[in-house]
């Protein structure tokens, strides 16, 4: 029996830095190891391949455990940039792409980049709202066709 990964399909659904950057890390180590990936943007992970927004893409501040902040902080006019501008010097010292080149590189490799056709569809979202990299808009169902045979991982 082969214990051996060869193939992962990682959903993003939230549209925050810090719901798009795991996906994405994911990904790239999935192909760095020789694996099989392609990523699933539905919902609100759909802002990461929108091409209005996946260049602006933020922390959340408010209802994010994480950040250790009461949601009167992190509701502060401001918090989510200021939030957002740290963390981005923080993966630029340890030479974390933005997005959009993180996505283009992650593509390059060989990685399928899709959108939720059901989300796609609730936001009017079409092919020309995304980036040049995704390869299509695709439904669940061919989702799993896509994933059939590996794992398949929500973050």
């Amino acid at each position: 029996m082969n214990d051996r990964i060869e193939k992962v399909s990682i959903i993003v659904s939230k549209g925050s830095l810090e719901g798009v950057y795991p996906a994405l890390i994911m990904a790239n180590g999935a192909r760095a190891e020789g694996m099989e990936a392609n990523l699933f943007f539905t919902f609100f992970g759909l802002d990461a391949i929108n091409k209005r927004r996946y260049q602006d893409v933020k922390v959340a501040t408010v209802g994010n455990p994480g950040l250790h902040l009461s949601t009167m902080l992190g509701g502060l006019p401001g918090a989510s940039a200021v939030m957002t501008h740290v963390l981005e010097k923080k993966m630029d010292k340890l030479d974390i792409p933005p997005i959009p080149e993180f996505l283009e590189m992650i593509a390059d490799t060989g990685a399928g980049l899709y959108g939720c056709k059901a989300s796609c569809d609730l936001f009017d979202l079409a092919m020309e709202d995304l980036i040049d990299q995704v390869k299509d808009i695709i439904t669940v169902g061919e989702f799993y066709e896509l994933a059939a045979g590996g794992q398949i991982i929500f973050t």
